[in-house]
């Protein structure tokens, strides 16, 4: 299908910032599926604060794939959230199959929010110029999934050395 919404930014900037926000679609709608697996399969001591911590990343992460593909839709750039496209583009780490012990729940929600706020930052970079206001959505995005990711990585304190 052709173009449909006409965007207001140039060809150029249109084209960067739809790129970030589409793997960032894919990020956070995995971030979602990695979070609600977690959650079903959680066991351990710890396991009602990180049933619970886990509900949190998953509803923020839902919440902003809307912020981002609605962001994406404005600007005339169709978002992406099929099923095959988000296990195509996926590329954060996942739970193992079965139960997940809540010390091992907290690593890998530490690990993959640090990966896809290392992969936001790149983005923020690369819209800076091309549009602020992308800019900033991933901005806000990452401040939230930053603040997440500390309060899984304080679950693991003390660390053993």
């Amino acid at each position: 299908m052709t173009e449909t919404v006409k965007s207001t930014l140039p060809d150029k900037e249109r084209r960067i910032a739809g790129e970030a926000l589409q793997d960032t679609l894919v990020d956070l709608l995995g971030l979602s599926l990695i979070g609600k697996q977690a959650h079903w399969t959680v066991v351990g001591p710890r396991f009602r604060s990180i049933h619970l911590q886990l509900d949190e990343i998953v509803s923020s992460a839902r919440a902003f794939s809307d912020t981002v593909a609605e962001r994406a839709a404005a600007l005339g750039v169709p978002p992406d959230g099929r099923p095959a496209t988000v296990a195509a583009s996926f590329s954060l780490p996942g739970p193992e199959d079965g139960w997940l012990r809540d010390t091992e729940a907290i690593e890998l929600m530490a690990t993959s929010l640090e990966q896809s706020i290392g992969r936001l930052r790149h983005r923020i970079e690369a819209t800076e110029e091309a549009d602020p206001v992308t800019q900033d959505l991933l901005i806000t995005i990452t401040a939230e999934l930053e603040k997440q990711r500390w309060m899984f990585d304080a679950e693991n304190w003390p660390r053993s050395q």
